[in-house]
């Protein structure tokens, strides 16, 4: 699209906030219908898809005996969540515990409600915008929706009455607060290029050039921040296996762990549908097509862009999962808190130094060379911060502490410390020579029925 075209505001077929209210009932429940089929069937193909690629990364078949393909396979795991047995723990508090995966679920398809699919089109002769609804504070509303969405997460574990599962709720309630904070300054870089914080608004302002290109550095924080707020490996620990058997959802089982499965898949989807629009341009065709086709962004073919776009998300994910280990929660927590913040807080005072430099008619290269001497400020000022407070002092190891002792009085090279056994014992073999203290010849009655000689 040529800089004209974008002075003279949006095309016919680009939706504004103005668009939305306007539509009947019938088209307005169709829409909601739309998308949470659309939600329903991403879900199975999600699950579909991410088992066979990580079967394929893993040199494994995946499945392949549901369906063509092993496609049924996500609608098999359904249907057999659903005949499971529902167990409910005795002690538990019922209502809270059932009410918590609806909790968790339902934040999970609103949130989908202000995504653009694409622009305005022709519905049964009425003119729609293939959304939703929106709002000004749009982009808001998923930030609210996320936040609520851990609530099911934290009373799911605490009225299950299981540590592991309170543990696992308190670490979501954490991670979410740390990681929403920097996906939220993340996202005030784009409220200050496109001026709103409506999404069609958002999509309206790169017509001519996406988000991505021109806040690069707040789009890798949004793709790091949304791996932490989906709960998903690498960041998975408010369900890790080896600490907390299953975290918030050990309690559950049948359709009530179902929902969590679902809200999980669901906020995949959302959180990539949230990084097409912020910063991939929304249902806009990519740069090479649509300088060679004008009809690219009008009509239905925007949806198929959208889609495109979505998917490469989805399998960024997948392939995140297959690829990397699952970190340690202190190094979830220090990313968060000591680098992904003060970083995004750092370039949003950079960001709006340039558009107020940029409002005030300063040419372009001069705004560059101001911002690349502040950049290299920052980075001199760090160096030398670094350099001047030192190395941290080495810890230095107690060569008693690392002296191998023997097998049963200390710790053996190589092995982990074992304290001193009040009793000889042996293996196999003849009994070891131990010095024993005095014994009563109670407790030594004890040991022998113990069977410990």
């Amino acid at each position: 699209m040529t800089q004209a075209a974008v002075l003279a505001g949006p095309a016919p077929s680009d939706p504004t906030l103005s668009s939305f209210g306007r539509d009947p009932w019938w088209l307005i429940g169709g829409k909601v219908l739309v998308i949470f089929v659309f939600l329903v069937l991403t879900v199975l193909m999600s699950m579909w898809v991410e088992r066979r690629v990580i079967g394929r990364m893993q040199l494994r078949v995946g499945p392949n005996r549901c369906g063509p393909f092993g496609l049924l396979q996500g609608l098999a795991d359904g249907i057999k969540l659903a005949l499971k047995e529902d167990i409910v723990p005795r002690q538990v508090d019922k209502v809270v515990f059932v009410l918590a995966p609806i909790m968790s679920a339902v934040p999970a398809f609103i949130s989908f409600a202000i995504i653009p699919f694409g622009p305005t089109v022709s519905v049964f002769g009425h003119h729609t915008a293939l959304q939703g609804t929106d709002l000004p504070v749009a982009v808001l509303l998923v930030l609210a929706m996320s936040s609520m969405g851990v609530y099911g997460i934290v009373l799911a574990g605490w009225s299950s009455m299981s540590p592991y599962s309170l543990l696992g709720g308190l670490r979501s309630s954490a991670q979410v607060i740390s990681y929403e904070i920097a996906m939220g300054l993340s996202f005030v870089a784009v409220f200050l290029f496109a001026g709103t914080m409506s999404t069609t608004g958002i999509v309206n302002a790169q017509a001519d050039k996406w988000f991505v290109v021109l806040l690069l550095p707040s789009f890798l924080v949004y793709v790091i921040t949304m791996m932490g707020e989906s709960n998903r490996i690498p960041f998975d620990l408010p369900e890790g296996e080896g600490e907390l058997v299953g975290g918030f959802h050990t309690e559950y089982s049948s359709l009530k762990f179902a929902m969590f499965f679902l809200a999980e898949y669901i906020n995949l989807a959302t959180l990539s549908a949230l990084a097409t629009t912020l910063f991939l341009g929304g249902w806009r065709a990519p740069a090479p097509i649509s300088t060679f086709w004008e009809g690219a962004n009008h009509g239905w073919w925007p949806v198929l862009w959208f889609m495109v776009k979505l998917w490469a998300f989805i399998f960024f994910f997948i392939w995140l999962r297959g690829s990397l280990p699952r970190v340690r929660y202190d190094q979830l927590m220090k990313l968060g808190w000591k680098i992904l913040m003060p970083f995004s807080l750092g370039w949003i005072m950079l960001v709006a130094t340039i558009r107020a430099l940029r409002n005030e008619g300063l040419a372009m290269n001069r705004i560059m060379l101001y911002s690349a001497i502040a950049i290299g400020v920052v980075l001199l000022v760090t160096v030398l911060w670094e350099t001047l407070r030192g190395k941290d002092k080495e810890i230095v190891p107690d060569p008693a502490q690392d002296r191998p002792t023997d097998e049963v009085g200390g710790s053996s090279a190589g092995g982990f410390p074992v304290p001193p056994m009040d009793a000889p014992h042996y293996h196999g073999g003849p009994v070891a020579a131990v010095p024993q203290r005095r014994q009563t010849e109670a407790s030594r009655k004890e040991v022998v029925q113990n069977g410990i000689h």
